[in-house]
């Protein structure tokens, strides 16, 4: 027992020193001269990705470290040192150092080969080439070699739409907008000539904030572009501020460490239980002479309960099955990262957005009150379409001949609105000779049916109905911050003024758009939201609340929209109180929702829509093969709360017959002590009360979430992810297994037990960092 608390005193003195060495350097705000990376005061971190544990100096005193760490190897140490003592020596030394020496030859081996392969890995990652702009134009340099101060070729407009899904698990597409100073330089060398400085605050966690300046301009989130984000289309010009450690998305990595197999702990413990029976045996001789000694020949004695061999079976079998995992014809591309812990799988932690889903919305379902149009029939919505706007067409020059069919003026007005309102920017790019070109943008020579258009918006469900509607013939050509053309099944532009436009926000959980006409000049005010926000604001009916738990059953994400016709009379009332508003000193924000409030009543409703986020291939089979298996399943994710309980029905990760409880509030206490008295209920908590719960309730929280079938984490921060792994650890004696493909998953895996990331198209990253990658999750059941 002396030995075993030595030991522990020596490991501790040992990690504290490795601590000190390691100790990061102080961060600190800097000032970034545009495009001259010599002028930067201080020297910054190499911009590459790293996951090697070792280097060639290090390679051989580190294993031993990480080996001997672990005290079975460690016991092995020290029975075969006692030979050299006459006194304890039972034995040739050979028969004790030979099989150990050919353990640690045969880590050292493995050790290698794994780190070889992540020096591969990361080689690839930082050998992709970027273009920076230079004084003598463009040129092409690799990732590794980007410094704090270069010009990075990333757009040339004023603004573009990016996803952050890798970043922070939102799917959502959010605007980034250029300095306004640089907007107005006439060619890009110019940049050079303006002597301009960045002012950045110190590299910090929180990926959602940014205070620096530009020269004397204020800058903010929205200025700016964190790596592992994903530009929308065309590229952006951008001065690199941090770069390798100080990034925000490796800032929010935790640091790689040696994780250990079940086995090893097994063996842990029957070491201890030698030393017990060792103990016993001293103690029925007496406690007489050198008992010491005596005890310490025992445990020589009982050495052979945990052979030497032991070990090296252990080492060869998982080499041998990590070598089967690679050679397994049913699992492509799968890459064993550390082969150490093949054998690891408990509670499985997962992330959402790329994992369970493929992040591609698809429309699903149009319900219209008196009748619901599905995939199936999409060809009759199609036939209205084309009907209603050829007999407006005709309207507009004779009286038509015959009255539509009954539907039609419904569905006109629904596929309308929803074409109308939105945040949805088409893109227009086209390439000549392999270089983007500048897209014309006027009616007459810009040919809308160019099949180079894409969609950009802060949403993937309003691109997926845009989309739609597209499919049916009216599409959305051209939009700007002033108007929007829609061009009808029969090649027509139509023109709408956009007058006023209120976005999305998770608290009002709804968006509206009021536009003109410019053919008629009318004005109508449209609006779409969540089923709980809209409901209030429509006209009496009896069918909106059914039919949106009949789509919520069905796993679809449901969308309200109504909308309301305005006079001119009405529009400049609200004009003039809603300016009003905008211009208070005090409680601004209060009086604006007020007065958009007044506008939002007895609005009419027109449809709800159902669409559906495809999950990936085989996901409900592969869960339930899980659950069956004994293993409880936890989904993290950074996505908005509503789009993690739709996908947890349709995943079946939540039974239908479950029920489930929110946590979205503050007053995480009061929602624990009511979620005590439910049972076989999945529990779905948000990012703000998880926060709350793990600060101040963390074994009240820890003790009701084990017993839960399944848990839904949703909004939660890359750093939060991994709490909640090492808080499972720490209270439970479950191995963790955490599953992600994005950069916010990486914290996660590296504090799991076992990590297994999936490399696909959202990139590598992640599959460097994690202990096993995989190229689809279906994998994970073979």
């Amino acid at each position: 027992m002396i030995f075993f608390l030595l030991w522990s005193l020596t490991l501790s003195c040992c990690e504290c020193l490795v601590h000190t060495c390691h100790r990061k350097k102080e961060l600190k705000a800097r000032t970034v001269w545009l495009g001259h990376p010599e002028k930067c005061e201080e020297k910054y971190p190499k911009n590459a990705i790293k996951n090697q544990k070792y280097n060639i100096v290090t390679f051989v005193p580190g294993v031993l470290y990480q080996q001997f760490k672990f005290f079975l190897n460690l016991y092995f140490l020290v029975v075969a040192c006692s030979q050299f003592v006459p006194s304890l020596k039972i034995g040739y030394l050979y028969t004790y150092w030979a099989p150990l020496g050919f353990v640690l030859a045969v880590t050292m081996v493995r050790e290698a080969v794994d780190e070889v392969r992540r020096c591969r890995r990361n080689k690839e990652m930082n050998s992709q080439l970027y273009s920076k702009l230079t004084v003598r134009g463009k040129v092409r340099v690799k990732s590794s070699d980007i410094q704090v101060g270069d010009l990075i070729i990333v757009e040339k407009v004023c603004s573009c739409f990016i996803r952050t899904d890798q970043l922070d698990g939102e799917t959502d597409w959010k605007l980034r907008i250029a300095v306004a100073c640089t907007q107005r330089l006439p060619a890009l060398g110019d940049l050079f000539s303006i002597n301009a400085y960045i002012y950045a605050q110190k590299p910090e966690l929180d990926i959602h904030s940014f205070e620096g300046n530009f020269t004397r301009e204020s800058l903010s989130i929205e200025n700016t572009l964190w790596a592992s984000t994903v530009v929308a289309s065309g590229t952006v010009i951008g001065v690199v501020i941090y770069t390798g450690k100080e990034m925000r998305s490796m800032l929010n990595m935790s640091q790689s460490k040696n994780k250990v197999g079940l086995l090893d702990c097994l063996t842990k413990a029957l070491f201890l239980a030698q030393v017990v029976l060792s103990v016993i045996m001293v103690a029925l001789q007496g406690f007489l002479g050198p008992w010491f000694r005596n005890l310490f020949r025992f445990v020589v004695l009982f050495s052979y309960i945990i052979p030497i061999s032991l070990r090296v079976n252990l080492d060869m079998g998982k080499s041998a099955y990590s070598w089967m995992i690679m050679k397994d014809k049913s699992i492509p591309g799968t890459v064993v990262h550390t082969s150490t812990i093949p054998e690891e799988l408990g509670r499985l932690v997962s992330d959402k957005t790329g994992t369970l889903t493929q992040n591609e919305m698809v429309f699903k379902r149009l319900h219209l009150g008196t009748v619901s149009y599905g995939t199936d029939t999409m060809d009759e919505i199609q036939s209205h379409i084309i009907q209603s706007y050829a007999q407006l067409r005709d309207s507009a020059s004779s009286t038509p001949s015959r009255k539509p069919q009954l539907p039609a003026p419904k569905v006109r007005k629904a596929v309308k609105a929803i074409a109308l309102c939105h945040n949805v920017t088409p893109v227009y790019e086209s390439r000549v000779n392999g270089a983007s070109t500048e897209p014309e943008r006027t009616e007459a020579d810009q040919d809308f049916s160019d099949d180079n258009r894409t969609y950009q918006a802060s949403s993937p469900d309003e691109v997926a109905l845009v989309h739609w509607t597209e499919s049916l013939g009216l599409t959305l050509v051209n939009r700007d911050l002033t108007s929007l053309q829609l061009k009808t099944p029969a090649g027509h532009i139509l023109t709408y003024y956009i007058l006023q436009i209120f976005p999305f926000t998770s608290e009002s959980k709804r968006m509206g758009i009021i536009v003109r006409e410019e053919a008629t000049g009318d004005i109508t005010f449209y609006m779409k939201g969540a089923d709980v926000a809209m409901a209030s604001t429509v006209q009496y009916n009896d069918w909106l609340e059914e039919e949106c738990w009949n789509m919520a059953r069905e796993g679809l994400r449901t969308l309200v929209v109504a909308k309301k016709s305005l006079t001119e009379e009405q529009y400049q009332d609200f004009e003039s109180h809603y300016n009003e508003a905008k211009l208070s000193i005090h409680d601004r924000a209060l009086k604006v929702a007020a007065v958009v409030e007044s506008l939002e009543r007895d609005m009419e409703l027109l449809c709800l829509t159902g669409v559906e986020d495809q999950l990936q291939a085989d996901v409900w089979p592969t869960l339930e093969l899980l659950r069956n298996a004994g293993i409880k399943i936890w989904m993290l994710t950074g996505d908005k709360l509503e789009t993690a309980t739709c996908i947890a029905k349709s995943s079946h990760l939540v039974s239908r017959n479950q029920d489930i409880h929110v946590s979205n509030r503050g007053e995480a206490h009061l929602e624990l002590n009511s979620f005590r008295r439910k049972h076989n209920c999945a529990l779905v908590i948000s990012g703000n009360s998880l926060e709350v719960c793990l600060r101040y309730y963390e074994h009240e929280f820890v003790e009701l979430a084990c017993q839960c079938p399944a848990v839904v984490c949703c909004h939660c921060s890359p750093t939060q992810k991994a709490q909640i792994v090492r808080l499972l650890q720490q209270h439970t004696a479950i191995r963790t297994c955490a599953i992600g493909d994005g950069g916010n998953d990486v914290s996660m895996i590296q504090a799991a037990d076992c990590g297994i990331g999936i490399e696909g198209k959202e990139g590598k990253q992640v599959s460097l960092a994690a202990d096993f990658s995989i190229t689809q999750l279906k994998h994970i059941d073979c």
